[in-house]
């Protein structure tokens, strides 16, 4: 039988994951606010599950504290969702 341990994050991990995620909102320029509005909140939902799951925790820290930022970060599963994100600046 598999480990559930593989499907449910624990607390801990969760905490980081989301703080991974508010973070690459901030790198990339999104307005949580406007990403709160994209498609009546479902598509912030979907992402946050994404991010829940996501296997590139390790990649995204190292992306986002400048150890591999070549470029977009494509390796993350909600990029598309946050370019289609209003700018802070907008």
């Amino acid at each position: 039988m598999r480990s559930s341990r593989l499907l449910w994050p624990t607390n801990e991990e969760l905490r980081q994951r989301y703080a991974l995620m508010e973070q690459m909102m901030e790198t990339q320029g999104v307005d949580v606010l406007s990403a709160l509005r994209v498609d009546g909140g479902l598509a912030f939902v979907e992402a946050r599950a994404k991010c829940r799951y996501c296997r590139h925790a390790d990649v995204c820290r190292r992306w986002l504290l400048g150890q591999e930022r070549r470029g977009e970060a494509d390796f993350c599963p909600n990029a598309a969702f946050f370019r289609s994100c209003p700018d802070l600046d907008d």
